[in-house]
């Protein structure tokens, strides 16, 4: 496990005690830190077609349209006859984050959802183990006849972005493949809100299976919103998700304002914390925010520049650290806010997986504290039953920086970890 952020290694890791046992690629529960997360398995395409090409078939141009599977594969086959298609990307939500944790701890996590039984050169699945780390144990997906799902972002020459969506066999997760196990002994549990859309699917089991065992064991789960329109259309069966099982929940701040009403992201994070005990709220060229509970017996108070907006000096107590809001004696709602690191990018050459980015940071942070937690179980870190191994500013900054990294690439998913030192930081912060 790495350790997020500044810290001096020789306090936290028992170096001197012999590992006795090989390493696994597959997650073993009683030895791994690891975080497990449960996905639409899906591939994105990415190609440039004329106008005449959406008109052929049917495709209305700028909007998502959902086709069945046999015209995609008439639809992908001409991309790929044309030579028209510039870029496969593993996708997901979920699988963007476990796999941007893994790359960031250099370590274990589950995903679960389906896989292709047999995968042929260039098929979606082909592309889907081609993307992702070989950290990620893939070794409880569930094997289908079909195909995965293909999300094709077909680009005409005036720039405007058509969507063709093929969801094949990605919803037919079992509850049968859900590991309770593995589950039980995860430091999170991770799952995006796409899956509640998917009425009479196999896959809706699943993840309400994969909730009530998270939560029978108390396992953090954190949940991902997916877009603004499927938070307006399911808002009802969402929030009664959140308040029934969900710890962490992550979004932009448009899904956050179809989910409470409030545009304002900390007026939005106020009232979301009625619910659930930590939000992230990712606001574009705004920067993101980090809102969650702490004990008022243990608040910390920031010596950053105290702000205020919609909530007076609302970043008061931005040092102390996440905690469960049924731990805390007396809960205290606890805010922090970053500006994009370094201004943002010069030119962003994809938004695609930034919020996904800036979660697995936090669960990176998360999985740190549940690791720590077991080589150092008496360590002052641990007197109060902590969510997190940082405090809110500390995780602010972290997200921030791995979102950074994110929008400076094409693809929507890490290629390498973030550098030991960075660059931007002056040499007396290395020194301390």
């Amino acid at each position: 496990m790495k350790f997020p952020g500044l810290r001096k290694i020789k306090h936290y890791f028992p170096v001197s005690q012999p590992k006795p046992q090989l390493p696994s690629f597959e997650v073993r529960p009683e030895l791994d830190t690891y975080i497990v997360g449960l996905d639409q398995t899906i591939v994105d395409v990415v190609a440039s077609v004329s106008d005449d090409f959406l008109q052929k078939y049917n495709i209305r141009k700028g909007l998502s349209n959902l086709v069945e599977h046999g015209k995609a594969n008439l639809i992908y086959q001409e991309l790929v006859t044309q030579q028209a298609i510039s870029d496969h990307f593993a996708g997901g939500t979920i699988g963007n984050t476990i796999h941007n944790y893994s790359v960031l701890a250099d370590d274990k996590s589950v995903l679960l959802g389906v896989m292709s039984a047999n995968i042929a050169l260039g098929s979606p699945a082909y592309h889907y183990v081609c993307h992702t780390s070989s950290k990620v144990d893939m070794n409880h997906l569930q094997g289908v006849a079909g195909d995965i799902g293909r999300g094709i972002t077909m680009i005409t020459p005036d720039g405007e972005r058509t969507f063709v969506i093929d969801p094949s066999d990605m919803d037919e997760l079992s509850p049968d493949y859900i590991p309770t196990d593995i589950i039980a002994g995860a430091a999170a549990f991770v799952v995006s809100a796409y899956p509640l859309r998917a009425t009479d699917q196999p896959i809706q089991q699943a993840m309400l299976k994969a909730l009530q065992d998270a939560k029978a064991h108390n396992v953090p789960v954190v949940m991902s919103l997916g877009t603004r329109h499927l938070v307006e259309e399911n808002r009802a069966q969402i929030l009664s998700t959140i308040k029934d099982y969900v710890n962490v929940l992550a979004m932009n701040e448009l899904e956050a304002e179809a989910l409470t009403g409030f545009a304002d992201p900390l007026k939005a994070a106020e009232a979301i914390l009625d619910h659930t005990d930590m939000v992230l709220i990712t606001a574009g060229p705004e920067g993101l925010y980090l809102c969650g509970h702490t004990d008022d017996s243990v608040k910390r108070e920031s010596s950053n520049p105290i702000k205020s907006a919609s909530l007076a000096d609302f970043n008061q107590f931005e040092f102390s650290r996440p905690m469960l809001r049924a731990c805390c004696q007396q809960p205290l709602k606890v805010y922090s806010h970053i500006d994009p690191y370094l201004g943002g990018p010069e030119r962003i050459k994809n938004t695609n997986g930034a919020g996904d980015g800036a979660l697995s940071a936090i669960l990176h942070d998360m999985a740190a504290n549940h690791f720590h937690k077991q080589v150092q179980p008496l360590s002052g870190k641990h007197e109060q039953p902590y969510l997190a191994y940082s405090s809110f500013a500390q995780i602010c900054k972290y997200a921030n920086r791995v979102s950074y990294e994110i929008l400076v690439q094409n693809a929507p998913r890490l290629s390498k970890g973030l550098p030991e030192r960075e660059d931007s930081l002056e040499e007396a912060y290395w020194e301390r």
